[in-house]
This record gives structure tokens, sequence and C-alpha cells, in this order.
């Protein structure tokens, strides 16, 4: 057996030793030979220069999505199933990854990791931050492809797994059934929220003032009357929302 002596870890074979080491030396001979980065093994070199390469072996026999890494389409196989086995502790809500609950978790938190470096406000999400920055750019948002089409009324979805939700609402489908009054939904989650009616839980607390609510989403939109933003804008006339719903409603005074 082969030990380690910076941090006691044994190894059957040396080599594994001589590759674990490489995590306390921070040595990484093995550089890619497009763009120059290191790592510690072979392996990972292999599948980073595959990002150059635009090679992606593994594909979702689903939706046709395609991956660098098998672990990758491991994860990714996930939306496509009900599974959601990554639970929150506070409110019940589940996800399909772990990283999706832990942005969750920051509702409960408050935290907001990611800071603007122009103006100071920060956000849960990084994709938040990105959109955020272009008030100071003027850039207009990237908006994502929606390439799964609804055959009943033409709606479009950007996940086929959002798009077989959808088609729930056409086929009159609700198999996620209330224990207490009965009143069924199309998904759990929707279940989840009706069932806080009856129990008065409101895991959601505003940061700056405490008040409750049911929905993450109507959480949000009430802490922008603390922080004064209004993140929809309308294209016509320059005028800012606070909710998407507002910016709708104004929108058809210009249709009319």
């Amino acid at each position: 057996l082969h030990e380690c002596e910076e941090c006691g870890r044994v190894f059957k074979w040396r080599n594994h030793l001589v590759r674990h080491r490489r995590l306390h030396t921070g040595e990484r001979p093995y550089k890619c030979s497009v763009c120059g980065k290191g790592f510690n093994d072979g392996s990972p070199l292999a599948i980073h220069e595959m990002l150059h390469r635009g090679e992606k072996p593994y594909k979702c026999l689903e939706c046709g999505r395609s991956f660098s890494q098998s672990s990758h389409l491991i994860s990714h196989q996930v939306v496509h199933t009900d599974e959601k086995p990554y639970v929150c502790p506070e409110c019940g809500k589940s996800f399909a990854r772990h990283q999706y609950l832990l942005m969750h978790r920051r509702v409960h938190t408050g935290e907001r990791p990611y800071g603007c470096g122009d103006c100071g406000k920060s956000f849960r999400k990084s994709s938040d931050l990105v959109r955020h920055k272009t008030v100071h750019t003027g850039e207009k948002p990237f908006r994502s492809k929606r390439s799964h089409l609804c055959s009943e009324c033409g709606k479009s979805f950007t996940r086929s797994f959002n798009l077989k939700l959808h088609q729930k609402l056409h086929s009159g489908e609700r198999p996620h059934r209330c224990p207490e009054c009965g009143l069924t939904f199309t998904n759990t989650s929707h279940l989840i929220v009706h069932h806080r009616l009856h129990t008065g839980e409101r895991p959601y607390r505003c940061p700056v003032c405490g008040k409750g609510f049911t929905m993450s989403s109507k959480c949000l939109e009430h802490e922008r009357t603390h922080t004064g933003e209004a993140p929809y804008r309308c294209s016509t006339c320059g005028t800012s929302y606070r909710t998407r719903s507002s910016l709708r409603a104004h929108l058809k005074l210009h249709v009319e």
C-alpha cells in the first residue's frame, strides 16, 4: 500500500498516489495543445479537448441533445422523467438536480452571491446577473431557442419536459390530487403550492420586512417594492414594470 505523507490517504497502486499528490503540489503536467490549460491527469485533459473539437459523443435518445461527458448525459436524462429526488427541507419543493436545489435554497437563506461590478446589486443566480448587466451595456438579453412546439396551440418550449407538462392542459390530465379538498393539478409543484392554502404555510420570507408568501415568484415580485427594481421594459415606449403581467397589460395599450 502507498500512503500520502500530506493527508494520510492510502492507495493500492503507486500511480494513483502520484496522481493524488498533484492535488497537494498543484502540479498540472498535462497541457491542452489548443489553449494551454493544465490538468493533473490525462483523462480530464481528453474530455477538455473534446470541447475544442466540438465532440459530444453521448447523445440523449429522448431529445437528441449531445454531451461531452457521460455523467452530464445521466444528469440531463432526469428532465425527461417526473423524478425529482432533491427535496428542499424548508418548503418541500423538489428538484431534478442537486444544483437546482442549491439555487432554490437561496430564496430561504437570502443569499445573493452574484454581485454586479457596476452598481453593486446582487443576485441569487448567475443568469439573473447576466440579464441585469444588459441594463448597463444596453445589449438585448439573450433568448433561449424554443424548439419544442405544441401541436395543439403552437406554444413553444426550450425543454421537451416542459412541453409534456403543458400538453396536459389540452388533454385534461390532472393526476395530482389534493388530499384536503380533492382539487387536481397537472404537476406536483402546483399541488404543493395549493396545499399551503390549507396549511397556512408561507415558507418564502421577504428579507426586508419579513412578509411571507406561498410562492417564491410572489416573494421576488414583492421584494421589488423595496428595491424599486422594474426589470420588465416596454420596447416601444421604454416604460418599466416590476412584474411580467403588468408589462403584458401595458402592451395591450399599444396594440389598441
